[in-house]
């Protein structure tokens, strides 16, 4: 798969239908990194790590 086929698959869905797959792959995802590389994808998904979006995590 070449880069950026996910974003492009997801910009043809509509967006309730994409949150839904992505949280369903993303749940396989997780269960395969490791520690410090879910904190970095997560760290990476929030942007700039303000403190209320950090804070945030700690609900998911």
């Amino acid at each position: 798969m070449s880069k950026g086929s996910i974003r492009q698959l997801v910009e043809t869905m509509e967006p309730l239908e994409a949150a839904v797959e992505m949280a369903d792959a993303a749940k396989d995802l997780f269960s395969l990194l490791g520690e410090d590389a879910l904190r970095g994808f997560l760290t990476n998904l929030i942007g700039d790590g303000s403190q209320d979006k950090t804070s945030g995590l700690v609900h998911l």
